[in-house]
């Protein structure tokens, strides 16, 4: 399969996204919970000038019929960009799915999985594309 290339403006979220997780990393460390790194990363994006949404609720749609009980992003920036956040010993393979489906079932081709949990924050940072 042949895709499009990621926006120019997808990009520049992305180089905002990742910026901010290094900010917050350096300035908090690893060995936090998540909703400490969620907000602080959150705050970080509103420096940068980008609009995100925490905690969103995405229905699901499954046999015709839509479910409010679906999917619950972590944070949504730009309504464009999917960032999944950990703060977790080891990575699981799950992790990945999960964003790998959440990208899917909203149609979004950018994702990043974010590892706070991690002695250098570069090797907690996966992107993922569809």
């Amino acid at each position: 399969m042949n895709y499009l290339p990621i926006s120019e403006r997808e990009e520049e979220i992305a180089s905002a996204i990742v910026d901010a997780a290094y900010s917050v990393h350096q300035n908090l460390g690893p060995g936090l919970v998540e909703p400490i790194y969620e907000v602080c990363f959150c705050h970080e994006l509103t420096k940068r000038g980008f609009h995100w949404q925490r905690q969103v609720d995405i229905p699901i749609v499954y046999d015709g019929i839509t479910f409010d009980e679906g999917l619950r992003l972590d944070v949504l920036v730009e309504d464009k960009v999917i960032c999944e956040l950990k703060s977790v010993e080891e990575m699981k393979p799950l992790f990945t799915a999960q964003l790998l489906s959440q990208l899917k079932l909203t149609e979004k081709r950018l994702g990043f999985l974010i590892n706070f949990n991690v002695p250098t924050i570069k090797s907690g940072i996966k992107r993922l594309v569809l």
